[in-house]
């Protein structure tokens, strides 16, 4: 395997100060979140800049999601670091850079490769160093752990809820008729298509005052509240089918 301090001497390492990138990010959903906020990560790079005694440039994605690494400003500065005219990625936390275990672990190998370090201060990691490495990892881990769990916690109040009869999805806008029409034309196996095809040639305006109705229009329709409290229950298609009404 090839040393980070050998790659760094053959990219030829400088004397003066090391050249730090101070990566900052919010995604949409924490702009008014202080904690997370983009000021609280400046002044935290800048603290810890001022005791190290370098140079910060400051690279920004604002309103960006951390669930990939494709972001304009994260992207510009892997650039420069793997170019060798900046030394360091310098991030208030683990989450600002990365979310995944997959793509961390990737950013890992990459900067040993490249001879870069990534520092992050909320754990006092330095990738620099073997432990700091390991922590790193342990970190991304556990961080992604938690985020499944959440999705599953999620997954099964959603469940509980359809369980017990609460009608979930967006009210329909769209006038009662037409919803109880394309619920009764699917009930009859009309195909999605076809179902969207009449509804244009009829001249029926979509749920945002469109001409045109999609296949996925359609599809919104029925997963909607007012197609689900219009569909029978199963016990009276048993009914109907049976031959019984009421």
């Amino acid at each position: 395997m090839v040393s980070m301090k050998s790659v760094r001497r053959a990219r030829g390492m400088r004397t003066g100060p090391e050249r730090v990138l101070g990566y900052l990010r919010v995604s949409t959903a924490e702009q008014a979140d202080s904690g997370a906020g983009l000021d609280a990560q400046r002044a935290a790079i800048q603290g810890e800049a001022d005791r190290q005694g370098w140079d910060v440039e400051f690279v920004i994605d604002a309103g960006v999601s951390g669930a990939t690494l494709s972001r304009p400003a994260l992207a510009a500065a892997l650039a420069k670091l793997d170019a060798g005219t900046a030394d360091v990625l310098l991030a208030s936390k683990l989450d600002r850079v990365s979310r995944s275990v997959h793509d961390f672990s990737g950013l890992l190998d990459r900067a040993q490769s490249k001879g870069w370090r990534l520092v992050l201060l909320d754990s006092g990691v330095d990738t620099s160093t073997a432990s700091g490495e390991m922590v790193a990892n342990m970190l991304a881990s556990a961080a992604q752990y938690e985020r499944r769990l959440i999705s599953q916690r999620t997954k099964d109040a959603l469940a509980a809820k359809r369980a017990a009869g609460v009608r979930l999805g967006r009210p329909s806008t769209l006038p009662v008729g037409v919803v109880s029409r394309i619920v009764r034309e699917r009930a009859a196996n009309t195909s999605l298509r076809v179902i969207a095809e009449a509804l244009t040639a009829d001249q029926v305006a979509t749920a945002r005052g469109g001409k045109v109705w999609s296949i996925s229009s359609v599809q919104g329709v029925l997963a909607g509240q007012d197609a689900a409290a219009l569909r029978p229950s199963p016990d009276r298609r048993e009914m109907v089918s049976a031959g019984w009404s009421t």
